[in-house]
């Protein structure tokens, strides 16, 4: 298998372990199969599935990266650590930022159709 291939076996390795032993992962994943729901639902417009893809899409990748982070971490100081504490809860906050501005851009984008 050439490189190229094994990049994507690798990457749906890590998409596995996300959605099988991350909780907020799942969290996530839940909310947007509602908001899909939702966006079915309403026949939504293409620039409204457009948006929801993008917003969404930042907040898996955040999700993804604050996980590596803090596996990082764990593997590089296993004890507690000041210095990892606040490394591991800004990683959090820029997942926590994207997951309220998603919440937002979705509230403002289904609006229309719930009222």
């Amino acid at each position: 298998m050439n490189n190229f291939l094994k990049g994507f076996v690798y990457a749906f390795s890590g998409l596995f372990f996300l959605v099988k032993s991350e909780r907020n992962f799942q969290i996530h994943l839940v909310l947007f199969c509602l908001v899909l729901f939702l966006g079915c639902y309403f026949n939504i417009t293409s620039l409204d599935w457009i948006l929801i893809l993008i917003v969404s899409s930042i907040v898996f990748g955040l999700e993804a990266l604050n996980t590596a982070i803090e596996k990082l971490c764990d593997l590089v100081d296993p004890n507690f650590n000041t210095k990892i504490k606040t490394i591991k809860d800004i990683s959090a906050a820029a997942v926590l930022i994207a997951s309220i501005m998603a919440a937002v851009s979705g509230v403002i984008l289904l609006w229309k159709y719930l009222f």
